[in-house]
């Protein structure tokens, strides 16, 4: 290794120890707080809901939903852990809490398993029916002789890949226990998801429902100020940086985890460039750059045909007059890189898949005697679509 080279390992060292954080963890989406802010009508209805549960007896399966960054997993987990650190202090040990995120578990038998282990049991990786890993939960159930209450985060994930069947197993299974008992807590982000459910899965699940509105741009301000107390050193956050952050995020449909994050990347942003303090500057490099990481995960996704469609129109400028023009470039690209196109009416679903996705905006245009068509551009800078299909885009020399 060359000198040059440790130099520039110690440069860049001793600059992160000029740190603007206290403690950063509590700016990440994942951190639960000790209090939180304009959500106490929530805590206070899903409290009354699980109270049965210091009784020994099962409470109502709750179905809680809103959008992205509205605080209900912070307040469900928030309540759990209170109310078992309560039970303990009282000497009830008949209640256990699992929590399942099903966009990582989204099959019926890895969110089974899980539930499974999480009791103490075993289930090898695949092998069994999930007839029998269901068998294996009761049995668990049953022996623990408490009520475990499943939280099931983002069940709409799961339910788009494998249906509704394990929500209407889950809601019913208190019928074909003998000792334990099981309450379900399902959330989501798609506030109409409850809506293509099963009816008998529908009563089941709801019968507890709470909405989480979105946040304003004063609450916003309120939870960033609150966390980033406790985040940042004294006057390391500049004059105005919380509320441009709190009002960002409020134009995106109140997401308090999209202003956490803004609010952190900016503080790194500012150490990197070894200033003491975070300024308005620095958030908005962070928020191109979360822009870019988060269109860059949504365009990773995609299936082939609609990263095909989505880098014809990053590579014509970005724009096309008519998907009938926009159908000729993908089908240009497609057959370059050696994949058979799809139909011009596939390509017209899959720009409205995109559009669904917050990628593109189509907008219906009459034509008089020709006709209507779609006017199609991108929504996010077309250097993030390229830089993301970098590989297609490379390949065909751009």
């Amino acid at each position: 290794m060359s000198s040059g080279t440790r130099d520039i390992v110690a440069e860049t060292l001793l600059k992160s120890e000029k740190t603007v954080f206290m403690n950063r963890e509590v700016l990440r989406s994942d951190y639960i707080p000790e209090y939180l802010p304009h959500r106490e009508e929530q805590i206070r209805k899903l409290t009354e809901v699980l109270s049965p549960l210091l009784r020994g007896e099962r409470p109502s399966n709750v179905f809680i939903y809103g959008l992205t960054g509205t605080g209900k997993t912070a307040v469900v987990k928030y309540v759990l852990k209170r109310i078992n650190e309560y039970a303990k202090r009282v000497g009830n040990n008949m209640f256990l809490p699992v929590y399942i995120n099903c966009r990582h578990e989204s099959t019926t038998y890895r969110v089974l398993s899980t539930l499974v282990e999480s009791l103490g049991g075993k289930v090898p990786f695949t092998g069994l029916s999930t007839a029998e890993v269901f068998r294996r939960l009761k049995v668990k159930v049953n022996m623990t002789g408490g009520i475990v209450v499943i939280v099931l985060d983002e069940i709409d994930a799961m339910v788009k890949r494998v249906g509704d069947e394990i929500l209407y197993r889950l809601t019913r299974v208190n019928e074909e226990l003998e000792r334990g008992k099981v309450s379900v807590i399902g959330i989501t982000n798609d506030v109409r998801f409850r809506d293509g459910l099963d009816p008998r899965v529908r009563s089941s699940l709801s019968e507890e429902e709470i909405l989480f509105p979105p946040y304003d741009a004063l609450q916003l301000s309120d939870i960033l100020r609150d966390r980033a107390s406790k985040a940042f050193r004294p006057d390391a956050v500049g004059e105005g940086v919380i509320d441009y952050c709190a009002s960002t995020a409020a134009r995106e449909h109140g997401d308090a985890r999209r202003a956490l994050d803004l609010l952190r990347v900016a503080g790194e942003v500012a150490e990197r460039l070894g200033d003491n303090v975070v300024r308005i500057e620095h958030v908005k490099i962070a928020r191109e750059e979360l822009e870019s990481d988060m269109v860059s995960a949504v365009v990773k996704t995609l299936p082939q045909h609609g990263k095909m469609v989505l880098l014809s129109i990053a590579l014509a400028g970005g724009r096309f007059s008519t998907t009938g023009e926009l159908y000729i470039k993908y089908r240009e690209i497609s057959r370059s890189l050696g994949l058979e196109p799809v139909t011009q009416r596939r390509v017209s679903d899959i720009v409205s898949e995109l559009e669904t996705a917050g990628l593109v905006i189509a907008k219906v245009v009459n034509r008089g005697r020709y006709g209507k068509t779609k006017e199609v551009e991108l929504a996010v800078d077309r250097n993030i679509i390229i830089k993301s299909l970098r590989d297609e885009a490379r390949a065909l020399g751009k």
